[in-house]
């Protein structure tokens, strides 16, 4: 694969068929001070005034207490991190917001709260917004005089939303819409001052977005729902009686809602996983702590090599997710700032940057959930006993994790939603899959190369077998839509199948870069924790991607064209032997020292 000019900005999908450098990517090593100092903002808030309050919260008995903390974000200016300086917000880039989003991670209930209302809650009228619109509500929602929610799901729509039946009714004097149906799921909905509400206009195809006060009256809904984990979210059902919204609460335009519903969650999916990132850091953290003092058999359990291998299993989960996050969140802010310069406005900018990495929007939402539950589940294991009891901190964790997988989409329709999207923007003519797709089948038919043990570069394998990776995904999603063709989008298993390939090729991809990136700026000597790092995600997301490319091949191939893919896959997915046990122990002992995740 021939690497691409620096100058030649990235397009969304494109990370499969072309190389990155890792001077491109941003790494979390390169925060600057004053993000840092944001960041702590963060963590002093969570330690000041929700830790003590976790029970109480959960309780659900004050239900002030939530907006109560939230007025308390507001102060900090927490709550107008993405608002432009003009509506009262401080305007940060994509980057910062991603950094507020995984500090709070660690806050539980709140961080649902906080997310909803920073995120589906305000970024609807920020960036679809008319002016009228942003002045009357961009500076309230910044300083918390209104709570915001977001009002999409149905008892009948869920991941099919646009199937949703709330209706909205001109009135004869033509100055209001009569808006009648029924939300689910909404999050904030019990002391929500604003509803981002999708509706269909008399028979509509697609839906329409209203702003909607709860003082415009007809607005009723059930008590607080009973939920799993996440208890001191609120989460309602809310009904719509005949509630008057004036017409120039539209949303954009009619049969948009839609398209503002999807662009909206793109920027909910990877902020959900950059939450999940704070999340699993707090709970290895944890576990690590606990690690150094629970004993048995006269020595703490830290010292002992299965939780070693927990906790650099764990780790290196985790520094990958952190690593593929901020690689797409400066992708975002460099269009953003590249549309802005060749004219287009902000708010569209900011739209069409988060749009054109919806891809990688999707595989993180997935990638972050996952590295969480993975975390939570360890967290647990490592506690023992004290996991399972409601007296220690991963019973809290354990269950608020669980709703991650099913927020903003489910797991299953964002990997769906993966391929679905880079096979739309090829048969565009976006992205070429299909060339290099066929440059693969080719070699499959010639003398492997071998490669050259002489290379300078300490990372030169695991780019190699990088690059191999991504070849067995062009293997298999070419010869997927060669044999199934229109087919393939009913084939569910084979399309998740290939998702799990691009998720762990871009996960690994990305901890290699910027591994690579901390050795250029630290020197390799001071790196070799790093290496660790990078080599132990990478040997597990190789296994990972060959497990699922037998499955997809075993799906739709047979006969002689099954053997062929499974000789290439073979060879694709081959990696350098390496002590994982040691490089675990390694990474463990790290944390176990630092007596935290520390990376």
């Amino acid at each position: 694969m021939e690497t691409i000019d620096q100058k030649t900005a990235i397009k969304g999908g494109e990370f499969l068929i072309r190389d990155t450098e890792a001077q491109e990517v941003f790494i979390p090593e390169e925060w600057t001070e004053e993000q840092k100092m944001i960041a702590q903002t963060c963590r002093d808030f969570l330690k000041a005034e929700v830790y003590p309050k976790l029970d109480e919260i959960d309780s659900m008995e004050n239900l002030a207490l939530m907006p109560a903390l939230l007025d308390k974000a507001a102060e900090l200016g927490l709550l107008g991190t993405s608002v432009p300086e003009q509506y009262g917000g401080f305007g940060m880039d994509f980057n910062t917001s991603m950094l507020i989003a995984e500090e709070f991670g660690r806050g539980y209930s709140f961080a649902v709260a906080f997310t909803a209302h920073t995120g589906i809650g305000t970024l609807p009228i920020l960036y679809y917004g008319n002016d009228e619109q942003k002045s009357k509500y961009l500076p309230k929602l910044a300083t918390g005089e209104y709570k915001a929610s977001y009002c999409l799901t149905e008892p009948d729509s869920g991941s099919d939303a646009n199937s949703g039946k709330t209706k909205a009714i001109l009135t004869e004097d033509g100055k209001y819409y009569a808006l009648n149906g029924q939300k689910m799921w909404i999050t904030n909905g019990g002391f929500a001052d604003i509803f981002i509400v999708f509706a269909k206009i008399d028979n509509d195809k697609n839906l329409t977005a209203f702003i909607v006060e709860k003082a415009f009256g007809g607005i009723t809904m059930n008590e607080e729902e009973k939920k799993m984990g996440i208890k001191g979210s609120s989460t309602r059902q809310i009904f719509f009686n005949d509630c008057m919204v004036p017409v120039e609460n539209m949303l954009s335009t009619r049969e948009n809602g839609f398209k503002i519903a999807l662009n909206i969650l793109n920027i909910g999916r990877i902020k959900l996983g950059a939450g999940a990132i704070g999340g699993s850091k707090g709970a290895l953290g944890q576990a690590v702590k606990y690690a150094n003092e629970r004993k048995q058999f006269g020595q703490t359990i830290g010292s002992f090599g299965a939780i070693k291998h927990k906790i650099g299993d764990v780790a290196a989960k985790i520094f990958a997710s952190e690593s593929a996050h901020y690689r797409v969140g400066q992708n975002i802010d460099d269009a953003f700032d590249a549309m802005v310069a060749n004219g287009m406005d902000e708010a569209e900018a900011k739209l069409k940057s988060t749009e054109q990495f919806a891809i990688e929007c999707a595989i993180l939402k997935v990638h972050g959930s996952e590295t969480l539950d993975y975390s939570v589940d360890e967290g647990v294991q490592i506690y023992g006993g004290m996991g399972y009891s409601a007296e220690g901190p991963m019973d809290r964790a354990y269950r608020d994790a669980r709703i991650n997988r099913i927020f903003e989409g489910t797991n299953e329709i964002n990997r769906i939603l993966t391929i679905d999207m880079i096979l739309k923007r090829a048969m565009k003519g976006e992205l070429d899959l299909m060339g290099p797709a066929m440059a693969v089948a080719k070699e499959l038919t010639s003398i492997p190369d071998f490669g050259s043990d002489d290379s300078d570069d300490v990372l030169a394998k695991e780019k190699k077998a990088i690059q191999n990776l991504k070849k067995a995904g062009l293997m298999i999603a070419g010869a997927s839509v060669q044999k199934l063709m229109t087919n393939l989008k009913d084939e569910q298993e084979v399309l998740m199948s290939l998702a799990d390939m691009l998720i762990e090729g871009y996960a690994a991809e990305s901890t290699i870069l910027r591994v690579e990136k901390i050795i250029s700026m630290r020197g390799e000597e001071q790196s070799g924790i790093y290496l660790d790092l990078a080599r132990i995600y990478l040997h597990t997301a190789i296994e990972k991607a060959s497990w699922a490319g037998k499955q997809a091949i075993y799906a739709f191939a047979d006969g002689d064209e099954m053997r062929m893919m499974l000789i290439g896959l073979k060879r694709f997915t081959k990696i350098e032997p390496f002590n994982l046990k040691e490089a675990r122990r390694r990474v463990a002992n790290y944390l176990l020292e630092k007596n935290d995740y520390a990376f």
